[in-house]
């Protein structure tokens, strides 16, 4: 009784829940889920096991680096995340882009290519816990999802080729990827038979097993059955590249690389794997806690993902981001709490210690063919194409990010894909679309449209601007409002603007903007008036230097109903039978306007 007590005061406390998460979550643990999360995690065991060291490959570093990768993380993360599925660990981007880093800065040194491998994740570990003390977790919306599917099927087709190497036996020489590809006549006659045989019996052993049995973990089943078929034809003793010696035990200690030089080298490249792994592991963790019923706290998930980093990087691993493919397992198996990660992280612990002696026969041309499997996953080109009919500037900013990968290299081409994002962004805000309101039969205030459904009123211009406004769209804002004014068949006599959509924050340009505006179109002998926010506007007006009401001066008022009700065009339109009673309503073009006021 007193435990529960203890418990549910701990849990309660805001400040231990606010650094504390998962733990937290963990501490009113339902004993009813421990026969699920052990299924799951035995699931999410038997498929990380060989993906792990498969990546480890890819980074170029020896094979139970990859283990390590997944031991403290997945226990850090299950302390300090939010999600309850998520499913941390290596990650074919993340390794594609840090093997795309360290390996020219390495020179084929294989101890200076680890030690560099622990000082980049270390370095995206300290950037996302910056990223999260500055609450930036609102990056997890500044890629867009269609820059990050081009850049996911990139970096796939990326890998893909590269694996081809391990896959038939020979060394490219080439660095980039057209290169080799134009090339890839003359490398394909390097190839070597037995070890393209072994590749082609792990092939054959994972689709066997995915035809007999979907639910079995096909890629450990191949992996195993490729070892032990190294280690019975001894399939090295005929040039068939394999792990080698694995130590177990708990990893001996390696310093990070701390020459200035290099960690220069690696400064921005690991901002840009901070960047994508937490917008790539935020997707998987929001589609799956809304599936659950339940909310991620994006800040709270980039400083866990930051610990989960450093935790791999002191453990000897590399660099970790949320799993897709195991997070999916764990929720298919009935996962309900980041209990699954801890005993995934003993199992795999329990292999570093005890069992690591059978991963020395690992062929490498097996792990090249769990990675080509793993990379098609992230293939999806479909979802490319289907933007070109939705939304084509959409498909524009995938296609650019697809080819930029594929022809300038993963790098540049993920710098490119954040800039792209940027770019959109102040694209939008700069020019954002902006509209006309009328009343419709009803009473309504509603967008003017090809509809008919509302109608302007008589010498009344109610303009409403989609953004906030600020120093950059200012004059665009201006432009526009006159353009709308000229192009009026008949005479404006007032404008409203709906103050309530663009006016945001106190911005001396955008106020002095205004100034201009209303002089402008007093001359004219059209009066403008911003309808919402009325006391900010009238605080912001006062500190301008602004005078407000009054004949000659800018009209404020409370709201845009406010503000037309009280207008004489408006007054002579109703007396007429020309517009109609207006009221307030919750009509879709309106709801938010008068939530807010």
């Amino acid at each position: 009784m007193d435990s529960k007590v203890t418990f549910s005061a701990i849990t309660q406390n805001s400040r231990f829940s606010q650094w504390f998460p998962g733990l937290a979550g963990l501490l009113q643990y339902q004993r009813d889920w421990l026969k699920d999360d052990l299924r799951a995690a035995l699931s999410v065991t038997a498929v990380a096991l060989p993906v792990a060291i498969a990546y480890a490959q890819l980074t170029g570093v020896n094979a139970v680096a990859g283990l390590y990768a997944c031991i403290l993380p997945m226990l850090a993360y299950a302390i300090f995340g939010t999600s309850k599925q998520l499913i941390v660990g290596p990650d074919a981007a993340t390794c594609a882009v840090i093997a795309a880093v360290v390996t020219p800065l390495a020179g084929g040194d294989a101890v200076r290519q680890w030690q560099l491998v622990m000082t980049m994740t270390l370095l995206t570990g300290f950037w996302c816990l910056l990223a999260s003390r500055f609450s930036f977790g609102v990056l997890a919306e500044f890629l867009s999802k269609p820059i990050l599917i081009g850049l996911l099927n990139g970096v796939a087709i990326t890998i893909i080729v590269g694996q081809v190497a391990n896959i038939c036996g020979f060394t490219y020489t080439d660095r980039y990827l057209l290169e080799r590809l134009y090339h890839s006549v003359e490398y394909l006659q390097l190839t070597h038979l037995p070890t393209l045989g072994v590749a082609l019996v792990t092939l054959g052993i994972f689709l066997l097993c995915r035809w007999l049995s979907p639910q079995w973990p096909a890629a450990m089943v191949a992996i195993a059955g490729a070892t032990l078929l190294s280690w019975l034809l001894n399939v090295a003793h005929y040039g068939v590249d394999v792990v080698g010696e694995t130590k177990s035990g708990i990893p001996e200690f390696q310093s990070p690389v701390f020459d200035l030089g290099l960690i220069r080298e690696l400064v921005m490249p690991a901002l840009n794997l901070a960047m994508v792994s937490f917008i790539s592991m935020m997707l998987t963790a929001r589609s799956f806690a809304a599936k659950n019923g339940y909310d991620i706290d994006a800040d709270k998930e980039f400083r866990a993902l930051g610990i989960a980093n450093i935790a791999a990087a002191i453990s000897q691993g590399f660099a970790i981001s949320g799993a897709d493919s195991r997070t999916a397992v764990n929720d298919a198996n009935g996962g309900k709490s980041q209990l699954v990660s801890v005993f995934s992280a003993l199992m795999i612990l329990l292999v570093v210690l005890f069992f690591t002696a059978p991963l020395q026969f690992i062929p490498a041309p097996a792990l090249g063919i769990v990675l080509v499997i793993a990379s098609l996953s992230l293939i999806d080109f479909h979802a490319v194409w289907s933007l070109r009919k939705r939304d084509n500037g959409a498909f524009t900013l995938a296609t650019i990010t697809l080819f930029a990968v594929l022809f300038i290299g993963i790098i540049p081409g993920i710098t490119l894909a954040v800039l792209l994002g940027l770019f959109q962004f102040i694209r939008l805000v700069m020019r954002p679309s902006d509209q006309l309101l009328g009343i419709s039969q009803k009473g309504i205030l509603r967008s003017l449209d090809k509809t008919d459904k509302a109608k302007p009123i008589p010498g009344i211009l109610i303009y409403r601007f989609n953004s906030p406004l600020t120093y950059f769209n200012a004059v665009y804002f201006k432009r526009q409002l006159l353009h709308r004014i000229t192009v009026q068949e008949t005479p404006v006599e007032c404008v409203v603007v709906d103050a309530v959509s663009c006016f945001s924050h106190m911005d001396i340009s955008v106020m002095s903007m205004i100034d201009e505006l209303q002089k402008q179109l007093r001359k004219q002998g059209v009066n403008l008036i911003l309808a919402g926010r009325k006391r900010e506007l009238i605080k912001w007006c006062e500190m301008a230097g602004i005078k407000t009401g009054g004949e000659g001066r800018l009209t404020i008022r409370s709201d845009l109903t406010m503000a037309v009700r009280m207008h004489q065009n408006y007054k002579q339109a109703l007396q007429q039978g020309i517009a109609p009673q207006l009221r307030r309503s919750e009509d879709p073009d309106q709801a938010l306007t008068h939530a807010i006021l």
